[in-house]
């Protein structure tokens, strides 16, 4: 067993749940959606079975029931990569440290994590209510830099050639490219989805190339984005979250994929007219395939 875990590091709350997920080993399946939106929570859940435990604190809601006889749970984690650097850490304690001992567990449990979310298309031929499962998530927000381990995640080829290829700015974090589950991409694409690259970004707007207010640095980096290959590599949507999955989830052993619903097409200017509609759609596809 490893050393004592001090309370600073492993916070929990007066029950000896996890400080910000207010969960405990029995509240937790082994399959979790994740989901950017606390109101869709109840979307998901609603295609359980049923639903045994809820839990809020802040933006993270909890819904976990049983679909087909296996324990199956959704979260919310906010948006943005730093969020799912709180939800991952603390889900991944949950399910290999012991919290009453404070102590890393000898056994380690493997969690499958698959994200339903919302994304814009970066390609002119993938329309808006069109579903992609990401091959691969290329990270703008640096969060893998913090952890020992992740260097290859930085130094893989094609990083290198898109560094080059758009002029990235040194001034930002280096990009990095870390990968999905291929045999949950496989199932996601004999369904019909589309798959690709999804870039990461740190924010909506002036980090996602919108305009309002204030001007960007880069004025063509969405073109660059959607003009650039790597062998048969395209990128081909924007959204917070992937890169940030991907990249705990290899490091700490778990599988994990994200399906977005492509809710913007940033080329052909549409907006879906019922984006929530198609999402419904999604969650019982994935759902009934999935599980």
């Amino acid at each position: 067993m490893s050393q004592f875990l001090a309370a600073s590091e492993l916070v929990l709350n007066s029950d000896g749940s996890v400080y910000h997920c207010n969960l405990l080993p029995e509240n937790l399946g082994d399959t979790i959606f994740l989901v950017g939106d606390p109101g869709r929570v109840p979307s998901v859940s609603g295609f359980f079975d049923q639903v045994d435990f809820k839990t809020q604190k802040r933006e993270i809601v909890t819904h976990t029931g049983t679909k087909n006889g296996k324990k199956v749970t959704v979260i919310s984690t906010g948006m943005g990569t730093d969020n799912i650097d709180i939800v991952l850490s603390e889900l991944d304690a949950v399910a290999n440290i012991d919290l009453v001992s404070k102590q890393i567990k000898s056994t380690r449990k493997q969690l499958t994590f698959i994200r339903l979310g919302t994304s814009g298309s970066l390609q002119e031929d993938i329309p808006v209510d069109s579903f992609l499962a990401s091959s691969h998530g290329l990270g703008f927000d640096g969060l893998v830099h913090y952890y020992a381990h992740s260097e290859s995640f930085s130094d893989h080829p094609f990083v290198e050639k898109f560094i080059e290829a758009v002029d990235w700015d040194k001034r930002l974090p280096r990009p990095y490219l870390a990968e999905g589950d291929a045999e949950m991409l496989k199932k996601a694409i004999d369904l019909g989805f589309y798959s690709g690259v999804t870039a990461t970004a740190t924010g909506f707007y002036g980090p996602q190339g919108r305009v309002l207010r204030l001007g960007v640095q880069d004025t063509t980096l969405n073109e660059k984005l959607s003009r650039f290959r790597y062998n048969n590599m395209k990128i081909t949507n924007f959204e917070m979250e992937t890169s940030g999955i991907y990249g705990l989830s290899k490091l700490m052993g778990h599988r994990a994929l994200t399906i977005n619903c492509i809710v913007a097409n940033r080329f052909t200017g549409q907006f879906s007219k019922d984006y929530h509609q198609s999402m419904l759609q999604l969650i019982g596809m994935v759902i009934e395939e999935f599980v």
